[in-house]
């Protein structure tokens, strides 16, 4: 007689549920419920209802296994959704958000963001550099990632962003990182891809704007240096904030010992906003964010 060897039990896909809406009694348990009723295993659960909005927020990382796919998740959640009139999304929590970043000349957080994707450190893949200069093409092709030269002038700008959007709809990018690229974007190109673009920018701002930042912080005595990433709207530097980092320092400091720690301040928040983003642990709250890290 022979045995026959037991077929290998599927693997459990895992998949995250995010979703923000009208707060009011019954949405966990109606969540859960359908999570259960679906034959799914909650791994994780956040959630935050904001009194002052009156919105609910929640993440849920749960895993699944066949014949449950990502289609029909989608397709049977819709009901839930519907019911208590939710902003929601369901994806696999493995899948790596493809990302494009944008630079000009300086590329400390395009090389950290580089670096970090490259060991894994972050959940991406980055689809391609652009950058309103070639500085660089070279670290760009050293990372096997396609260089996109993209110039911009007054006249040209809206031929550039143009450029930008196709190549986002063409490489099927979700996020659009401003690692220090120093281009005011248009308010058209904000609304398009509202909440798909992350800057980073030094937390003087607005005390000390314009050219050489540091070291007109240097001049005033400034105690600390720190750094904000934030979605980027209409209004410059005022988009809702993600992450912020700070480094005290002291007297002896020099100018250029203040702008190397702002550059390491810069690289922090930049990396975990990205992170935070890729791994859709981030909902829009008006104009501030629920952060679920």
């Amino acid at each position: 007689m022979n045995e026959q060897s037991a077929a290998p039990a599927a693997s459990a896909e895992q998949y995250v549920l995010t979703l923000s809406c009208p707060d009011k009694q019954g949405i966990v348990h109606a969540v859960s419920s359908y999570l259960f009723m679906t034959g799914c295993n909650i791994e994780d659960s956040q959630q935050f209802g904001d009194h002052d909005t009156g919105l609910f927020f929640m993440r849920v990382h749960f895993s699944a296994e066949p014949p449950v796919t990502l289609d029909k998740l989608r397709a049977s959640f819709a009901a839930v959704g519907d019911s208590f009139h939710m902003d929601w999304q369901i994806h696999g929590a493995e899948d790596r958000m493809r990302i494009v970043l944008m630079v000009s000349k300086f590329g400390h957080c395009l090389n950290d963001l580089l670096f970090r994707s490259r060991i894994g450190a972050l959940p991406v893949e980055i689809a391609a550099v652009v950058s309103n200069h070639t500085d660089f093409a070279e670290l760009s092709a050293s990372y096997g990632i396609p260089f996109h030269h993209i110039p911009v002038t007054k006249d040209t700008k809206a031929e550039a962003e143009a450029r930008l959007l196709e190549l986002v709809r063409e490489q099927d990018v979700e996020l659009v990182v401003l690692a220090r690229y120093m281009q005011v974007l248009s308010d058209d190109l904000c609304k398009e891809l509202s909440g798909r673009i992350i800057n980073i920018h030094h937390s003087f701002l607005p005390s000390f704007k314009g050219a050489r930042p540091y070291h007109q912080a240097h001049a005033r005595g400034v105690k600390l240096i720190g750094a904000t990433a934030h979605y980027v709207t209409a209004d410059l530097d005022e988009g809702p904030i993600i992450e912020q980092e700070v480094e005290r320092v002291g007297h002896e400091v020099t100018p250029e010992q203040l702008v190397a720690v702002g550059r390491d301040v810069e690289c922090q928040a930049l990396a975990r906003a990205v992170k935070w983003h890729a791994e859709r642990r981030i909902l829009l709250n008006g104009h501030r964010t629920v952060v679920f890290a």
